[in-house]
């Protein structure tokens, strides 16, 4: 089975060394990124099935990151995390796209979880415009 590739977005250092250490002890191929423009700069020279994206950053916030991934690579799923709010600002980034949000510090059994859901989603999607295309 192919590693899930996970692109981790989040301008607090420690925290992003962290989850990415800690994604990659459990299988998963990860890369992290400090900001918001890192993150578009190096998606448009990668493809990631799943990006873990922090939603309060100081240049580029989670939710325009958010846009411009559903607006240019519609089939990765996002996942938001947010230390800084709110259910509101999660609904709102559901509402552009995002798979889901959990709110910080999320327990890492359940950003996995996520993470493999948000996995099974896009390859679902990708099977579903497969079969489009082939009609």
């Amino acid at each position: 089975m192919e590693k899930i590739k996970v692109l981790v977005v989040d301008d607090e250092k420690t925290f992003l060394e962290t989850i990415v250490e800690r994604l990659e002890s459990r299988g998963f191929d990860v890369q992290g990124v400090a900001s918001g423009k890192d993150c578009l700069d190096l998606m448009s020279m990668e493809s990631f099935a799943v990006v873990v994206l922090d939603l309060k950053m100081a240049t580029l916030s989670g939710l325009e990151v958010l846009k411009e991934i559903k607006k240019k690579w519609p089939t990765t799923q996002v996942v938001m995390l947010t230390g800084h709010a709110s259910a509101e600002t999660g609904i709102e980034g559901l509402s552009l796209g995002a798979f889901d949000y959990l709110i910080k510090p999320a327990q890492m059994e359940d950003l996995v979880r996520k993470i493999f859901q948000a996995a099974e989603s896009r390859t679902a999607l990708l099977q579903k415009r497969e079969n489009l295309v082939n009609q």
